[in-house]
This record gives C-alpha cells, sequence and structure tokens, in this order.
C-alpha cells in the first residue's frame, strides 16, 4: 500500500469520498471549503485509489483535525484505514502538532478507538448521522539543539 499527498482535492479522493459518503451513506453535503485549505491522502493498492483522508489545521480551534476518512468497501478490514491515520498522524507531528482531533461517526468510533483516539464530550448530529469528536496525543518528536 502506498500514500500520496496532495495539497488540492484530487479526483481520486473525490471518487472514493462520493462512492463511500454519498452513495453507501446517504449524505448530501460532502464537500465543502476546508478542502480548499486541507492536505489530501490517498491510500493505492497496485496503483489503484482505494482510500482517502484530509488533514488540516483549525487555526479558531488551535488544533489539527482529520476529517473525511473513507475506504472503498471491497478494501476495508485489510488495514487501509489505519495505514491512512499513521501517516496523518506523522505528517501533523511533521507541522509541529502534538494533537490529532476528529469529528467521527458513533458507528466508526471503535476503528478509532482501537488507534488510540478516546471520545471527548457529548454526541451530535450531523446530517441526522450521530458523530462524536475524539482527539489522540501524538508521540513527542526528538528534540534538536543548535
Amino acid at each position: 500500500m502506498q500514500i500520496q499527498v496532495f495539497q488540492k482535492l484530487p479526483k481520486e479522493a473525490q471518487m472514493i469520498r462520493k462512492k463511500v459518503f454519498m452513495e453507501e451513506q446517504g449524505f448530501r453535503h460532502e464537500y465543502d471549503e476546508t478542502d480548499e485549505a486541507a492536505e489530501h491522502l490517498v491510500a493505492y493498492e497496485n496503483g489503484e485509489p482505494i482510500g482517502t483522508c484530509r488533514i488540516f489545521r483549525d487555526d479558531e480551534k488551535d488544533v489539527y483535525m482529520l476529517g473525511r476518512l473513507a475506504v472503498l468497501a471491497q478494501y476495508r478490514g485489510k488495514q487501509a484505514g489505519a495505514f491512512l491515520m499513521q501517516e496523518a498522524e506523522k505528517r501533523v507531528c511533521e507541522q509541529g502538532g502534538t494533537v490529532l482531533w476528529l469529528h467521527a461517526q458513533c458507528r466508526a468510533a471503535g476503528f478509532y478507538e482501537k488507534q488510540g483516539y478516546r471520545k471527548s464530550g457529548e454526541t451530535g448530529l450531523d446530517e441526522g448521522c450521530p458523530h462524536i469528536w475524539m482527539s489522540k496525543a501524538l508521540g513527542q518528536r526528538d528534540v534538536q539543539i543548535g
């Protein structure tokens, strides 16, 4: 599995998100202004796009956020989501982030808990789907002096 990082929303990520969030799950408002500011990660298997997520800094809240994690149905359960999460966490650390937040669908909270994320706050609805805030403290980077 390979990961490619894009500074603009690539067609591969659009296709994956459309299939997963709009066609499978019925969301209507999939694309937003955050897509313009985010880094987009796309996972590939044998050259085919299989999963995606985005990371961005929320300056208002002074935190890094992960969102729109999606893996095509036929590749679920094969560690693609975990692979994307690990790469996203690495990139956030490289940018100086120490905590990564996400707004998880409640049905996916168990997956995120296995990745080390913890629930925070109350459940809320996003387009009628229950979501919960989750976060993870990221590993400390080696500090070099001089």
